[in-house]
């Protein structure tokens, strides 16, 4: 069995006397899509900022490629290969593509004795990055960000994280403020992240969305890890009934459905 590209043994995470972390396991290998499901106040926004380096574990480890390893700060985590898409991508609405592509890393070339920002370069390289995932729509590196759908930004940010060597892809709700079409053009794109060998953490409350791409998924219910499953292994509607509550959903339901004939 391969190495996972991440492990997560046991994370805890509290906020003074608040926790908001319980125990969580966790793994995800390359080429590997898993969904980490859970309603609002489930813990998913922290567990994403533990694995981007910007919460600190109180309890666990982590490990890449089978050596453990401690993140300080974001750097270090995308040092590591691991890059952070949030809702909209991250991007920067008045920037153009190109140079939204390569903010903080921008390519150069000489004029005269000074260096000068290489536009020519940074668009031709985001577009055909773009374009290398489906994004066939983007052809111009001029183009501002703010004239971009929410599924191209997606789509935008998800090629420069490749693009710039990412092994893991942590998507932060990337098809909650989507339409239809939208979302099925992130979805492919995540697909193809698969394909190329990439993990996939895909965070979303959407059960529809992540049997679409998931392989492997994990249900988090107030903090704590609820379920974890296989493809194949819980029909959509079990899914759905994990996330909301499970059994103390059925007895709501038993109460109600009491009530109802006593009336």
């Amino acid at each position: 069995m391969s190495t996972p590209i991440i492990k997560l043994s046991n994370i805890s995470k509290s906020f003074g006397p608040i926790d908001v972390l319980h125990n969580i396991s966790l793994e995800v290998n390359a080429g590997e899509v898993l969904c980490l499901l859970g309603d609002n106040g489930a813990g998913k926004s922290t567990l994403i900022k533990v694995l981007s380096g910007v919460h600190k574990p109180n309890a666990g480890t982590l490990e890449m490629d089978g050596k453990p390893i401690s993140f300080d700060n974001p750097r270090d985590a995308s040092n590591q290969g691991i890059a952070t898409v949030h809702q909209f991508g991250g991007t920067f609405p008045l920037m153009s593509i190109g140079r939204s592509f390569f903010v903080g890393v921008e390519p150069t070339k000489r004029f005269g004795p000074f260096r000068i920002y290489d536009r020519k370069t940074a668009n031709e390289t985001a577009v055909r990055a773009v374009r290398e995932f489906g994004i066939t729509r983007i052809d111009d590196g001029d183009r501002l960000i703010g004239g971009l759908s929410g599924g191209e930004r997606q789509s935008l940010a998800i090629a420069r994280a490749v693009h710039f060597g990412a092994r893991l892809l942590v998507l932060d709700e990337p098809t909650a403020a989507l339409g239809v079409k939208e979302a099925a053009h992130v979805l492919r794109i995540v697909l193809e992240a698969r394909k190329r060998g990439l993990g996939v953490i895909f965070i979303t409350h959407n059960v529809v969305h992540a049997l679409t791409v998931g392989d492997h998924f994990a249900v988090l219910i107030r903090g704590a890890k609820a379920a974890d499953f296989r493809r194949g292994e819980k029909t959509r509607e079990e899914i759905t009934d994990l996330m909301a509550g499970g059994e103390a959903m059925a007895e709501l339901e038993a109460e109600i459905a009491t009530h109802i004939k006593i009336a």
